[in-house]
C-alpha cells in the first residue's frame, strides 16, 4: 500500500533528523564496548547496553510505523506485532535459554548448590510480568491523564470524563480477554510448557489472522516515523530496510550483554536483581511504544493511542509468554517446561489478575478517569507493597492486590454484563466492513454510557 508524498514544512525535518541521530547515538557507546573488546565496570555497562536497547527499539518502532505504507496489512500486522515485542523478547530469550542451559547442568534447582538470589528461571518470568503490568499500570493510564489534562487546557468548559475506543477495537479486546482467561491458569501450574505456549500462540495466530481482514487505512504517523513517510518511495523503503537490520542487529548484539550486566550490577550495588530485571529493563524497552503513545493522546488521537497499547497487551500476552518455554526447551535440550516457583506464582497470578481487571476496565471500549486513576494507583500499591515493603503480609501481599484486581473486575462485568455478549460477537465474528459501518468517536468524549447503551455514531 502506498500514499502520496506528505508536506514535510510543518512537521520541522531538523528536528526528526535530529531525533533519530540521538536514536542511532545512543547505540554508539554499546557497539564501541561490544565490538571492541572493551570492558567497564558493569553499572555503566548496564547503563550503555540499556541505552542502545532504548535507540534501538526506537528506530524499530518509527520503521515498522514507516513500512505500513509499503506492504500488504496482513504482512504489516504481523511484522508489527512481531516487533512491538523484540525489545522484551530479547531480555527474555536470554534469560529463558539461560535457564534452559542451568537446568540442564544442575537439575530441576536452576542453579549450582550453594547458590543465592534468583534464578535465571525466575528472572525470565520476572521480565515479563514487569513488561506486561508496565503496559497497563502506566501506559493505558498515562493516555487517559494527558487526554483529560490537554482538554482542560484546550477546550474550556468541557467536562471530559472518559476515553473511547472505535468499534473495531473489540476484536482486540476480546482476544485479550480470552488470553487472559487461559492464563489465569498458569499460576496454578508447576511450570509453563510446550502445551502453554501452542495455546497462546495459536490465540496470537487467530488474532493476528482476524486484525488482517481489517481493512487497510492509511497510517497515523508522528515524528521521525511521519518525516521519513514523506520521503519519496525508493528513500523511504531504503530507509525501513536499513533501520530495521541495524536496531535488530544492535538488540541482538546488546541484549545478552545488558541481562548479564544489570543482573552483575544488582549484585555489586545491593541492589534486587529481581527488581532491576523486573522494572528497570522492561521500562527501557517499552519506552518508545510509551511515547509514541503519549504523543497520541497529547493530540487528542486517543483511540490511536489507547488501542495500539491495547493490541500490544495482546501481543505481550500471547506471543511473548507462549516463546519462553520454547526457547527454554531449546536451552535445556528438551521437553521440559519453564519451571514457576513459589514467588513466581504469585507473581503470574498478580499479572494475570491485573490483565482480567483491565479487560473489564476496556469491556466498554472506553476508560474514564476514575478508571484510569485504579489502573494506576493499584499497579503503584503492588509495586510499594512487592519491591519497598517486602513481606509485609506474610508473603502473601502480592496475592492480596490480585485479589482485590479479580473482585473489581467482576463487580465491573456484573455491572457491565449487557456488553459482554455484544462485545464478544464483535470481536470474534462481526465482519469488519460493518464494524467500521458504525464508527466510535475519536477522542475524548463527555460522559458516559449507560450498560446496554448503543455505540454512539460519528
Amino acid at each position: 500500500m502506498t500514499t502520496p508524498r506528505q508536506d514535510l514544512r510543518d512537521i520541522h525535518p531538523s528536528r526528526q533528523r535530529l531525533a533519530l541521530a540521538i536514536a542511532f547515538g545512543a547505540a554508539v557507546p554499546a557497539l564501541v564496548l561490544r565490538l571492541g573488546g572493551g570492558h567497564v565496570a558493569d553499572p555503566p555497562a548496564a547503563l550503555l547496553y540499556g541505552l542502545a536497547i532504548v535507540g534501538a527499539a526506537f528506530l524499530l518502532s518509527w520503521a515498522a510505523e514507516v513500512a505500513q505504507l509499503d506492504i500488504s496489512a496482513g504482512l504489516a500486522i504481523a511484522l508489527l506485532a512481531f516487533i512491538a515485542v523484540l525489545p522484551e523478547y530479547a531480555v527474555d530469550m536470554v534469560f529463558a535459554f539461560r535457564g534452559g542451559n542451568a537446568v540442564q547442568a544442575y537439575g530441576a534447582a536452576c542453579a549450582p548448590p550453594g547458590a543465592t538470589g534468583p534464578t535465571d528461571c525466575s528472572l525470565a518470568l520476572a521480565n515479563m510480568t514487569g513488561a506486561n503490568r508496565l503496559l497497563i499500570g502506566l501506559g493505558w493510564s498515562m493516555v487517559v491523564f494527558i487526554a483529560w489534562w490537554r482538554i482542560r487546557r484546550t477546550r474550556p468548559g468541557v467536562r471530559a470524563t472518559e476515553v473511547r475506543l472505535e468499534r473495531s477495537h473489540a476484536v482486540e479486546v476480546s482476544f485479550l480477554g480470552l488470553a487472559t482467561v487461559y492464563c489465569l491458569t498458569l499460576p496454578f501450574k508447576h511450570s509453563i510448557t510446550l502445551v502453554d505456549a501452542a495455546v497462546l500462540v495459536s490465540i496470537f495466530a487467530a488474532y493476528t489472522w482476524r486484525i488482517s481482514r481489517a481493512p487497510a487505512e492509511p497510517p497515523h504517523l508522528v515524528g521521525p516515523a511521519r518525516y521519513l513517510g514523506g520521503l519519496r518511495a525508493g528513500l523511504r523503503r531504503a530507509w525501513v530496510v536499513g533501520l530495521f537490520v541495524v536496531s535488530a542487529g544492535v538488540i541482538l548484539l546488546c541484549a545478552g550483554h545488558f541481562a548479564e550486566a544489570l543482573v552483575a550490577t544488582g549484585h555489586d550495588l545491593g541492589i534486587s536483581e529481581f527488581f532491576l530485571v523486573q522494572w528497570l529493563a522492561p521500562l527501557a524497552s517499552e519506552a518508545p511504544e510509551l511515547l509514541v503513545a503519549g504523543m497520541y493522546a497529547w493530540r487528542l488521537n486517543t483511540n490511536a493511542g489507547l488501542g495500539t497499547l491495547v493490541s500490544s497487551k495482546v501481543n505481550q500476552w500471547t506471543l511473548l509468554v507462549g516463546t519462553l518455554p520454547v526457547v527454554f526447551a531449546i536451552g535445556v535440550g528438551g521437553f521440559h517446561g519453564l519451571p514457576i516457583d513459589p514467588h513466581q506464582r504469585e507473581e503470574l497470578f498478580l499479572t494475570a489478575a491485573q490483565s482480567f481487571f483491565a479487560v473489564a476496565v476496556v469491556g466498554t471500549l472506553s476508560i474514564s478517569t476514575r478508571e484510569a486513576l485504579m489502573l494506576f494507583g493499584l499497579f503503584w500499591a503492588q509495586f510499594v507493597i512487592g519491591v519497598i515493603v517486602p513481606d509485609s503480609f506474610g508473603g502473601r501481599e502480592l496475592l492480596i492486590v490480585g485479589a482485590a484486581y479479580l473482585v473489581l473486575g467482576l463487580w465491573i462485568f456484573t455491572r457491565d454484563r449487557l456488553l459482554i455478549a455484544p462485545l464478544l460477537r464483535d470481536g470474534f465474528r462481526t465482519p469488519y466492513a460493518e464494524l467500521a459501518s458504525i464508527r466510535r468517536r475519536e477522542g475524548v468524549e463527555v460522559g458516559r454510557q449507560a450498560p446496554g447503551a448503543p455505540n454512539p455514531t460519528a
